[in-house]
């Protein structure tokens, strides 16, 4: 009997103990987890749909020194999202704009800087989907989403490195980013004004008498 009750007991151990490693795993993953502080999908969509920003094109960064500003933030060409990020201490200004489209570094190469739409632009993948662009002095980054493609422009002497910084960090908003990114924008699409004074007929053009003459 006695060694039955050891058997049933060291069969025991390997259980807890496997059971145990699988509670760390889960807790690993769940912590670890890929875009674990992203925002939800409708929210982010219920906010851009208002203002005509495609949800899948809703990016922002963050590099230290720099506060975003809440008014520049809006829609950038096509259906992308653009806003501005200020260090008080400096003066500096980083932008980032967001747009569809495949990169290459004939692509890259093609495209005017955002700035200085005449200089010859020279590009470097300086890693995986982090596109470093320049014309003369003037340097500007594009970060590679999944299918968008955030660009990077900086103001008032941007040093280089903070342009790099801005885009290796760019990201889907956590939910707390995403209501400071559309905190000055809309809730609600604009209703179309309803004239009192047209008829509910006709399109209300004035009508002048025929006089004596036809």
């Amino acid at each position: 009997m006695p060694s039955k009750r050891r058997s049933r007991a060291a069969s025991a151990c390997p259980l807890i103990t496997v059971a145990a490693l699988a509670t760390v795993s889960l807790v690993g993953c769940a912590t670890n987890a890929p875009g674990a502080d992203a925002a939800d999908p409708g929210a982010i969509a219920e906010r851009a749909n208002v203002v005509g920003i495609a949800p899948d094109l809703v990016y922002t960064t963050e590099v230290d020194g720099y506060e975003l500003q809440a008014q520049s933030v809006g829609p950038s060409a096509g259906a992308g999202i653009s806003g501005t990020w200020f260090n008080y201490s400096t003066g500096t200004m980083l932008t980032i704009r967001t747009d569809r489209g495949e990169y290459t570094a004939a692509a890259c190469e093609a495209t005017p800087l955002w700035d200085a739409s005449d200089l010859a632009v020279t590009c470097t993948e300086e890693e995986d989907g982090i596109w470093h662009r320049q014309g003369g002095a003037i340097h500007e980054y594009v970060a590679v989403r999944d299918e968008a493609l955030i660009l990077v422009t900086g103001m008032h002497n941007a040093p280089r490195d903070d342009l790099r910084t801005a885009a290796r960090a760019v990201h889907v908003p956590s939910e707390a980013e995403l209501q400071l990114l559309f905190s000055d924008l809309p809730t609600e699409a604009p209703q179309p004004v309803e004239r009192g004074d047209l008829p509910e007929n006709g399109d209300g053009a004035p009508v002048d008498p025929v006089g004596p003459g036809g």
